[in-house]
């Protein structure tokens, strides 16, 4: 056995690097994973993340397609001269002019209501904080040359109005009388054009 003695250092020092890798192995191993997953984690967002950025930049590049659109068009959409007026405020003015226009051509209304910010807009898809879009529905009646008269005001009108539909029908009791379904989109911007100028 004596002459084995000079080997048990060896196979001592050999036992102890081999408990030392074991215990190393099982200490860093649980960390390696979880930087590997962290890692992954970090891509995962990252990937995300750019994602995100590419669709805000998409919405940003339509949003000012849309405001050039409005620029170059040759009505502009209303703008309040002052920050901070609620949806309310900005409809009103606009379905204020319109009533007026009704009243003011002697065409009379049977039933309207309104329909605030329509989901199938583009403005209100792409651009619902900085555009107010509300639907005005109307049975009105009035003669040929009234109606005519209102269409050609629509048209004058200085801030941009979409005519939606217009259903005209001859009233069963006098032809020269019509009962008309229209249906126009009133837009607005929610404050001063330069505090929504959408930057690149």
């Amino acid at each position: 056995m004596e002459k084995y003695s000079r080997y048990y250092g060896v196979i001592g020092f050999v036992i102890a690097i081999i408990i030392l890798i074991a215990f190393c192995f099982l200490i860093i191993r649980p960390k390696v994973n979880n930087l590997t997953q962290a890692n992954a984690d970090f891509g995962n967002k990252t990937q995300t993340l750019a994602s995100k950025q590419q669709l805000e930049a998409n919405i940003k590049r339509k949003i000012k397609k849309l405001n050039d659109s409005m620029i170059n068009a040759q009505k502009k959409v209303y703008t309040p001269a002052e920050s901070d007026l609620g949806n309310d405020t900005l409809f009103f003015t606009l379905y204020n002019d319109v009533i007026e226009m009704l009243h003011s051509n002697s065409i009379k209304i049977r039933t309207i209501d309104y329909t605030y910010n329509p989901e199938t807009d583009m403005f209100v898809k792409l651009g619902k904080d900085t555009y107010f879009v509300c639907d005005i529905n109307m049975e009105v009646v009035s003669n040929y040359v009234n109606l005519g008269k209102l269409i050609q005001d629509i048209y004058q009108y200085p801030y941009y109005i979409r005519i939606n539909e217009i259903d005209v029908n001859p009233y069963q009791k006098d032809k020269k009388i019509l009962v008309s379904k229209i249906s126009l989109r009133l837009y607005a911007r929610t404050a001063p054009a330069e505090d929504n100028l959408i930057k690149e």
